[in-house]
């Protein structure tokens, strides 16, 4: 049976370490979902990647396992198994549209707490954090009022409590 996993890998922030993330991926033909990275201590000696796949239970310990075994990764956490976590997303959704129509993307942000971060006369841009759920939903209901373009960083996700990840 197939499974979402949203997994964290704490790793050496140097050149090359992504692209062997993204081969160990490519080679063994796994797909990304979505892909997040970015230094993560004062130093900017350290990054965390954050990579949603999806596949079998067996799949996705396979690819924790070659995750672990990279040389500059220092930790791997699969949140998904390992308990409550927080998932969010940042998007950037453009609608073109007049009328009745701007009126209503603007109803629909405000119930789903997008805010407006570009206007003109015929266009908005608005700005929507959450899980990948609830921005498709807010995608889909837009569609019919304009909507021409969407851009989305992929999911950062970190566990909830007193868990957390550490070198």
């Amino acid at each position: 049976m197939q499974r979402v996993a949203t997994i964290a890998v704490l790793v050496d922030n140097e050149a090359g370490v992504l692209a062997r993330v993204i081969g160990l991926f490519s080679g063994r033909g796994y797909n990304i979902d979505s892909l997040t990275v970015a230094p993560v201590d004062e130093s900017g000696k350290l990054s965390r990647i954050t990579v949603v796949t999806s596949g079998t239970d067996m799949v996705i310990e396979q690819i924790k396992a070659q995750l672990d075994r990279l040389v500059p990764v220092h930790k791997v956490s699969d949140l998904t198994l390992e308990g409550p976590h927080v998932t969010r997303e940042l998007a950037l959704i453009k609608v073109i549209g007049r009328g009745e129509n701007r009126v209503e993307a603007l109803r629909l942000a405000d119930a789903f707490r997008a805010r407006v971060v570009d206007a003109t006369t015929e266009s908005f841009v608005f700005e929507m954090t959450g899980n990948a759920e609830k921005i498709d939903a807010f995608c889909a209901l837009m569609k019919p009022l304009g909507l021409t373009e969407v851009c989305r960083t992929g999911a950062v996700a970190m566990a909830r409590g007193t868990r957390h990840m550490s070198a």
